[in-house]
């Protein structure tokens, strides 16, 4: 069988030692089977194992090879629609229940590095960017609103104080939140894939689920194995293909451009993030940044939608860099990288479960690093029979794309190009 390797990324090139884990072979029991081994099926795994159940996950590469594993690495709060949106379009209670759980996902992170000793290159604070007034304007409400739900390590930013911390003459302002951050994302699932494995977890890589039976006892089927299990979680996210067909039809995997200097000297990098602050800019099709733990800069942004890997990486976003940092346009550039990201109309996460067994959740549109830790947690929480947050997530109205899935690339880049003008000019 074919053996999938990890990208050429900075990530899996500075990654920690981690054990080969062999294929699936033959068939083997459990009670619960997670499909996929990046953040959410890693974080549903330790909710799980910490609560006495037996869990086996099959990955189809390797653990983290997904977006968990190719991510900007910053920790940001609440949801890719932020709360005010949810509170538009469903119950008060609802809104609340979501609202709530909408600065969870960084505490549980912070808790598993704590618990099982991750080194992950774990830094405090984040900074969202305000290229325009409009921007920080819409900051402005912001603080307020997550304020409402009782987040307030939060502080507004006048141009003066963001060129404090971002040496860059690219914005008007902007909003730190201390509670953000940013980590090495795959050294963060390989520390939680161990965890997994110290409480009696089994990681089968190389392992891609082909077929679901489903029924009474659903068997997950690889090419040379089958899990049998009392209950599936789906985890798959981007890299699920058409395993599951109705959940492919709500989504449509995009794929986000990284790349990475080479080393920076002691001196420039302190210059250009003092306080070694993760940033992301305020645009519908963001810029995110922030220094590595051996002081490169990590550069990303840009969707191509539908997923397809460009030709000429850097061409895309080393332009978008120095218009960030123009004192970096004699720096090289070390490593660029693609990885997808699953995205759903209404750009909120979809989560449920098919018949009484499978459990899925999937779609966090950008917004995976925090969400998909508050997921495993809450699938958790619901095989355990309590239920009343995952079916807060599990309410949200969902929709498929217009047209289909031939039609939902063109649609969604039409979209995309209309909010872009938008940024661009200022409106």
């Amino acid at each position: 069988m074919a053996h999938t390797a990890y990208p050429q990324s900075y990530y899996a090139a500075s990654a920690n030692p981690a054990p080969e884990r062999p294929p699936l072979a033959g068939e083997v029991e459990t009670d619960v089977c997670i499909v996929g081994a990046g953040y959410t099926g890693l974080s549903t795994a330790i909710s799980l194992l910490e609560n006495g159940f037996k869990v086996t996950l099959v990955e189809a590469a390797k653990v983290g090879f997904g977006a968990s594993g190719r991510n900007g690495g910053q920790i940001v709060n609440s949801y890719s629609r932020d709360i005010d949106v949810i509170e538009r379009s469903v119950g008060a209670q609802q809104a609340k229940l979501l609202g709530d759980m909408a600065f969870e996902g960084g505490r549980i992170i912070r808790e598993r590095i704590a618990t099982y000793n991750i080194q992950c290159d774990l830094k405090d604070g984040g900074v969202f960017a305000a290229n325009t007034s409009k921007h920080l304007k819409h900051l402005e409400a912001q603080k307020k609103l997550w304020e409402r739900y009782g987040h307030t390590q939060l502080e507004l930013m006048d141009a003066a104080r963001i060129r404090e911390v971002v040496a860059s003459d690219s914005y008007v302002g902007g909003m730190l939140d201390m509670s953000g951050g940013h980590i090495h994302p795959l050294n963060l699932a390989l520390g939680e894939a161990a965890a997994v494995e110290s409480l009696g977890g089994v990681i089968y890589e190389q392992s891609p689920a082909v077929r679901i039976e489903r029924g009474a006892n659903p068997v997950v089927h690889t090419p040379n194995g089958r899990v049998k299990a009392k209950f599936v979680v789906i985890a798959g996210n981007a890299y699920l293909g058409n395993l599951v067909p109705e959940l492919a039809a709500k989504s449509m995997p995009c794929g986000t451009q990284v790349i990475t200097t080479e080393p920076l000297s002691e001196a420039l990098a302190n210059t250009l993030l003092p306080q070694d602050y993760c940033v992301e800019d305020c645009n519908y099709l963001l810029d995110y940044y922030r220094l590595s733990g051996d002081k490169r800069l990590i550069f990303g942004g840009g969707v191509v939608y539908g997923a397809r890997d460009p030709a000429n990486i850097e061409a895309i976003i080393r332009p978008k860099m120095l218009r960030a940092f123009p004192q970096l346009k004699d720096v090289k550039i070390d490593y660029a990288w693609t990885g997808n990201f699953l995205l759903t109309l209404s750009r909120l996460p979809q989560v449920g479960r098919l018949g009484d067994n499978i459990y899925y959740s999937q779609g966090c549109s950008g917004h995976g690093v925090t969400y998909t830790h508050l997921a495993g947690k809450i699938l958790g929480e619901a095989l355990r029979g309590q239920a009343e947050r995952f079916d807060a997530f599990a309410n949200l109205p969902h929709y498929p794309f217009p047209g289909g899935r031939l039609l939902q690339v063109p649609f969604s880049a039409m979209g995309a190009w209309y909010y872009s003008l938008r940024d661009k000019l200022g409106f």
